[in-house]
């Protein structure tokens, strides 16, 4: 297939948190907000001037300043936050949204503060409680941390809160989902048009990037795939639901290329589900309401151990592997991500024993790029899908 358009500029983008758009918006006036996690509402971020940043550490070398400070047994995510923020990485940010997600991620926050690893005079933090279930009390709760501890906050930082600017940034958001929606769409195909790589790169750059200044770049892009043509012959050897925790190495997608592995559909964060679904507004209720409930019914965080949310995650898993044909799960976690440590176990064992969908579970680093082991389990689990498509062609056919 010919090059896509602007993917080299994407992966420029991606070099570093404080990217080529950042410091445009910021040389713009605008509010840089950085947050790490699914239960932050980002529409609400990019209200007026301000606009969100999904904290990455892209590059990640040496972990041991914040191996001193938080210990080795701590998810690689978190510790590379904090490498990065002890070495000026974010120095760009004038506020840093939390949730009290998993302990790991309150390190994060705890040793950003305790040790002023911010050098910005403005910059300041905030931290919700995030419920652990989905009710009327919940979502209630949920819009009161938001609005005190989020949204005073913007407004603090010279931001338009209204529920006139809410609506505007969500209607951007929805501007960007619509191109992710129709990217998704073409993943459906036999020999799809985008590549694995390719789809995590405009992904990670959406999340990563000020909405108002990646959108015309992914526009363009959606553009040039709605006349790209396939190859002509199919190489692929399988299809594949990627399903896990946090994930923004886009190496990872590369190496299950390389194993010609096709991930038609992907349910981790930093991917596309949840996360790039429009937000539809009603007029009989306030914006800031319905994109909380929103986002809080939709989260897919194993946080959530309510028994109708453990189910959820699987229908939600099952319904992607049947609308995109799927061959096979691979469950990927972050190493020490204790969340994701029970649902890989718990879920690999329904869809393998239960449900009869193959799946495949990983124990990841941080930084995946030059794994041989990951890529040797990948090329295993493809030749595994082969002789399981052989034997079944062997049964219908006697």
């Amino acid at each position: 297939m010919r090059e896509l358009k602007h993917i080299h500029y994407y992966e420029r983008l991606l070099e570093e948190a404080n990217n080529e758009l950042v410091r445009k918006a910021k040389d713009d006036g605008g509010v840089a907000v950085g947050y790490t996690c699914y239960y932050i509402p980002e529409a609400l971020l990019n209200v007026d001037k301000a606009f969100s940043v999904r904290l990455r550490a892209p590059n990640t070398g040496s972990l041991d300043i914040s191996a001193y400070y938080m210990t080795s047994f701590i998810c690689g995510y978190s510790r590379a936050i904090v490498e990065r923020a002890f070495e000026g990485g974010y120095n760009f940010l004038d506020a840093y949204f939390a949730s009290d997600t998993c302990q790991q991620m309150n390190r994060v926050v705890e040793n950003i503060h305790e040790l002023n690893l911010i050098d910005n005079p403005r910059f300041t933090h905030e931290i919700i409680d995030a419920p652990l279930k989905v009710s009327a009390h919940g979502v209630k709760f949920y819009c009161e941390q938001i609005q005190a501890r989020f949204m005073k906050t913007l407004e603090g930082l010279g931001c338009d809160v209204s529920d006139e600017a809410i609506r505007k940034a969500v209607a951007e958001h929805n501007k960007m989902c619509a191109i992710f929606e129709e990217i998704s769409e073409l993943r459906k195909a036999e020999n799809p048009i985008i590549t694995p790589r390719e789809f995590h790169i405009l992904c990670l750059v959406s999340y990563a990037c000020p909405t108002r200044l990646i959108l015309p770049y992914l526009e363009e892009t959606l553009a040039d795939l709605r006349t790209r043509e396939p190859d002509e012959k199919n190489n692929w050897r399988a299809r594949i639901v990627v399903v896990g925790s946090e994930l923004d190495d886009y190496a990872f997608s590369e190496i299950m290329e390389v194993a010609r592995a096709n991930v038609v559909a992907d349910r981790y964060c930093f991917g596309a589900v949840p996360g790039r679904q429009q937000i539809v507004l009603t007029d009989d209720e306030d914006a800031l309401t319905q994109v909380c409930r929103q986002y809080l019914e939709t989260s897919q965080c194993p946080r959530f151990m309510s028994t109708e949310k453990v189910q959820e995650r699987t229908e939600t898993v099952r319904k992607l592997v049947e609308e995109f044909r799927a061959d096979g799960v691979v469950y990927e976690q972050a190493k020490f991500c204790d969340f994701w440590g029970y649902e890989r176990v718990l879920q690999s064992n329904i869809f393998a024993n239960e449900l009869g969908i193959p799946c495949l579970c990983i124990d990841r680093e941080y930084v995946v790029r030059g794994s041989g082991q990951l890529a040797t389990r990948m090329q295993a689990f493809m030749e595994s899908l082969e002789i399981k498509k052989i034997q079944k062609g062997a049964k219908s056919n006697g």
